[in-house]
């Protein structure tokens, strides 16, 4: 069988991808590698999502998808590894398989970079955050902490500085690498403590976060500081290597693609955070999904098969 759409990523940008695709009447196959949803279904409250005053990640998660799969779509659980065009029809090859398509949207999203340590993982949802926007207004008027000292780490810490009572901002050094304007915005705010030279070693709590673990580097101490939410901006990494022979990549690795969401192969398209752009938020991903979508059909319907 030939799809008309294929579509790699089950976040919320390939999630509503499909779903356009299929009103447009294009038959889709879904591919996704570990759980539906994308990192959105690790939040435990999602309140910047329009129709919702609340609702936790991973029930928005199962909604989209009860959504798409009733209207059609095909899912396969399965990692792909190469994407390769012949004429007009695509075959994207997988682990165990290969599937061909007349056009494949590649809307693999971004891994946050993890510091690696003890509680990281056990944590995540609950008092350890690697979006500010997303989850910083659960702590309005509380304490809190933030890893990182790049452009994304102090605009975290400005956001926070302004909604939080204090915002402990942990750095390897005592220098930021980022815009200077935004440096100085960041020193002027009153209630943002810094915490320069420590080296974060653990978060601790078990059911939830009671405190930050870190190494003073100038004193060798080990010490904790308590707070009940961190948020670690240290860098996202995008998964886009594998599609270099298909998209143009820029310096950091992320799809350079046109505002319809199209690449150097025609019938190539990109949707999401994968992409380089100014702005990697839920309602944002979604967005490119369905212009990817829209892009796709009209490319589809040019195309003699």
């Amino acid at each position: 069988m030939i799809y008309d759409v294929i579509v790699i990523g089950g976040g919320v940008s390939g999630l509503n991808c499909a779903l356009y695709a299929l009103r447009n009447g294009k038959s889709v196959l879904i591919f996704e590698g570990d759980a539906v949803g994308g990192q959105i279904a690790n939040s435990p409250k999602v309140e910047n999502f329009p129709t919702f005053m609340e609702i936790s990640g991973s029930d928005l998660a199962d909604k989209f998808y009860e959504q798409v799969q009733n209207r059609g779509a095909e899912f396969e659980y399965d990692r792909v590894i190469s994407v390769e065009k012949q004429g007009n029809i695509f075959t994207v090859s997988t682990e165990y398989d290969s599937y061909q398509a007349k056009s494949v949207v590649a809307a693999v999203g971004v891994a946050h970079k993890h510091i690696g340590v003890s509680g990281e993982t056990e944590l995540l949802g609950n008092g350890v955050y690697y979006c500010a926007l997303c989850d910083g207004p659960f702590y309005k008027g509380r304490e809190v902490a933030l890893i990182g000292d790049g452009n994304t780490a102090m605009q975290y810490s400005i956001l926070l500085s302004s909604i939080c009572l204090k915002v402990y901002l942990l750095t390897w050094t005592d220098k930021f690498f980022g815009d200077k304007e935004l440096e100085k915005t960041l020193r002027s705010k009153e209630n943002v403590v810094f915490m320069p030279h420590t080296q974060t070693v653990g978060f601790c709590g078990e059911n939830s976060l009671t405190a930050v673990e870190y190494l003073d580097k100038q004193t060798g101490e080990t010490k904790k500081l308590e707070v009940p939410a961190v948020f670690v901006a240290i860098g996202q990494v995008p998964n886009n290597k594998i599609f270099e022979n298909l998209a143009e990549l820029d310096a950091n690795g992320y799809f350079i693609a046109g505002e319809d969401m199209s690449t150097k192969t025609p019938g190539f398209f990109v949707a999401g955070d994968c992409r380089a752009k100014g702005v990697r938020q839920l309602t944002t991903a979604i967005s490119d999904g369905a212009i990817a979508a829209i892009s796709a059909c009209a490319y589809i319907e040019k195309q003699t098969y």
